[in-house]
């Protein structure tokens, strides 16, 4: 549970009550940025989870907590979009956040590839019972070419497109909502 956020310039720390803190760095874009962000970390030490059906899966889903995902996602929004990027200091595209994510919050290796992590043999989720941490993917011209990761309260968290950088959505706008295919649970 968090118990405070200090906002020193474009920096944020999240302190939890096991003491552990946690910085996250912005650039100088102002307040909007810094609210979302403690709002997200609020919705996420308020989000209870109800049970699931689960079904059997070749693909091995991780025991991890969804804070640990989230907290580093949203530590890099405002980093720019570049296709094929896979790193904080080259810049992300959609796939390669979401891969990078994974293997630095919780050890997971995934595909660098929006369709081939949609193929994943791990829990298919339904729009409504979307939980923190889960895939979402998006359907363009007969194939699935973007990915994000659910954070909460209906909004997504992904490299969006050349020029862009990382930065949070709402699933219900409306490319997005027209666009919206499936998603995958990938922590249990």
């Amino acid at each position: 549970m968090i118990r405070h956020a200090l906002f020193l310039s474009n920096t944020i720390s999240l302190d939890k009550i096991a003491g552990q803190r946690l910085r996250a760095r912005f650039p100088s874009r102002g307040a909007w940025l810094r609210l979302i962000v403690l709002t997200i970390a609020a919705t996420i030490s308020a989000c209870s989870s109800g049970p699931s059906s689960r079904r059997q899966a070749d693909f091995k889903t991780v025991n991890a907590n969804a804070n640990d995902i989230l907290f580093r996602a949203i530590s890099l929004v405002g980093t720019p979009y570049h296709r094929g990027g896979n790193t904080p200091q080259g810049g992300f595209d959609c796939s390669g956040l979401v891969a990078y994510v994974y293997k630095d919050a919780v050890g997971l290796d995934l595909p660098h590839n929006a369709e081939d992590m949609s193929r994943l043999d791990a829990l298919s989720v339904s729009r409504d019972r979307l939980e923190a941490g889960d895939l979402v993917f998006f359907r363009h011209r007969g194939h699935i070419g973007h990915v994000g990761i659910y954070v909460g309260k209906g909004r997504f968290i992904h490299a969006p497109n050349e020029g862009g950088t990382v930065r949070l959505d709402l699933l219900d706008g409306d490319w997005w909502r027209e666009h919206y295919d499936s998603a995958r649970r990938l922590l249990h």
